[in-house]
């Protein structure tokens, strides 16, 4: 695999580098069984987690992946900090850096903030992508696939791609940092992607894109895919009226209880969170035996420390074994 010195977008992963970070990731989920749930890794490195949007899932993965690593963590929410009174991102991340921190984990609005961070010389530091504006969202994206392999693969994962698998992704592709990430990843891995939206919520150049598209969520579920991921109406990004009200959306295009019965047996369910419950997906489809939602959450804390360990290694080669070892 090539160094990875940052992780700001799952469309710069290779195939190699992609798998390495899944096998990773499944030497790191054995470390929730241990009797001391941590390894000492990174002891004496410090990850800055700058939030400049509100979180939950991904904040408090990345807080616990770091803790599960032996790290120190420095937490930043831009609300009640002096972003309010017009501190930029720069003066920001100098401000965090200056009290000695290895990696930032950065999510914020802008589209590219992750990138400039890392390539503006502003700090001397490691930077994961944990969300920019509408443009990706990396680790979900691993994440996402993770669960898909194991799903597929189960304990026979390591080492495997997604080769043929039927992945259709339905909602607010146009908004969706998510959508994008798995795209380019899931294809990366050698799944077939079909996206299913309204036309409004569909990005514009998307015929570039290595997908299928189709703007029917029935005729979707009728041809049977492996996973079914529905994704989350953004509304705090929508400034328009992109679809005519959401009872219509969800009866077109949500996953409701009759369209969950249609299901084959063998396709799970996914969904990114936070759920919108009745808009995108019914109480059962996300409680059901398919639904693979709280894995993604669980699977999240094992992707983020392969992710975290690879940025401050710059290496798989050392990968930290859980059963013996210097690392254990």
């Amino acid at each position: 695999m090539t160094e990875l010195r940052h992780l700001l977008s799952a469309h710069e992963l290779d195939r190699d580098t992609a798998i390495a970070i899944l096998d990773i990731a499944e030497d790191m989920g054995d470390v929730a069984t241990r009797a001391v749930p941590k390894l000492p890794t990174l002891r004496g490195r410090t990850v800055a987690n700058l939030f400049f949007e509100d979180s939950t899932r991904t904040r408090l993965s990345f807080e616990s992946a770091a803790k599960k690593l032996s790290a120190d963590v420095i937490t930043f929410s831009a609300k009640g900090s002096s972003v309010s009174k017009g501190e930029s991102l720069k003066d920001t991340a100098q401000t965090i850096a200056a009290m000695g921190i290895d990696a930032v984990v950065l999510r914020h609005s802008a589209s590219g903030a992750a990138h400039t961070l890392a390539t503006s010389g502003w700090i001397d530091a490691a930077v994961v992508n944990a969300g920019d504006g509408t443009h990706e969202h990396p680790t979900q994206g691993l994440l996402d696939a993770f669960t898909m392999r194991k799903a597929r693969h189960g304990t026979a994962s390591r080492g495997k791609d997604l080769e043929g698998l039927r992945v259709t992704i339905v909602g607010d592709v146009l908004h969706s940092r998510v959508a994008r990430s798995n795209v380019w990843l899931l294809t990366t891995l050698g799944a077939q992607v079909h996206l299913v939206a309204p036309t409004t919520l569909l990005p514009t150049g998307i015929a570039s894109w290595p997908v299928t598209t189709g703007s029917s969520l029935d005729e979707a579920i009728a041809a049977k895919p492996d996973v079914l991921m529905m994704l989350r109406i953004q509304q705090e990004r929508m400034h328009a009226a992109f679809f005519p009200h959401e009872r219509e959306y969800a009866r077109q295009w949500g996953l409701d209880d009759a369209r969950f019965a249609q299901l084959s047996p063998h396709t799970i369910v996914m969904h990114p969170g936070p759920m919108n419950r009745g808009l995108e997906i019914s109480a059962a489809a996300a409680d059901s035996p398919q639904s693979r939602i709280l894995d993604q959450v669980t699977n999240g804390v094992s992707i983020r420390m392969a992710v975290l360990y690879l940025v401050l290694s710059g290496t798989s080669s050392n990968a930290p074994t859980t059963t013996g070892g210097p690392s254990a």
